[in-house]
Formats: structure tokens, sequence, C-alpha cells
């Protein structure tokens, strides 16, 4: 698994909401908490297009 540069971390924005990012090196994705969107990272690649991104579930 590869790392997110982070300052890429600081310029990337969630395309739907504009707010801020993190990164789940687990699961090679891009995290909008305020969207509650995941957007995939494919071949170092963050494809931020809200219609590849997974919903996330809502925590209990």
């Amino acid at each position: 698994m590869q790392n997110v540069d982070p300052r890429l971390l600081e310029i990337l924005v969630c395309p739907l909401t504009k707010g801020a990012l993190h990164y789940d090196k687990e699961k090679q994705e891009l995290i909008s908490d305020k969207a509650r969107l995941a957007y995939p990272i494919r071949d170092s690649i963050p494809i931020m297009l809200a219609e590849e991104a997974r919903k996330l579930e809502d925590k209990i």
C-alpha cells in the first residue's frame, strides 16, 4: 500500500462539500466525513468523482 502525499491532502477537497478529506491507508480511500463518502485511490490517483465514491455507513 502506498501513502498519500500530505501536501496533496492539503489541497484536495471533497467536490461536493468543498470540505477537508482524510486518508484511510488500509482501504486506500480519501474520506469526506461531511458528505459521508469515500473516494477511491487507484494506481496512486485519487478518483474525485461523486459517482465513483462509496457511501459511508452511519455509525451506531
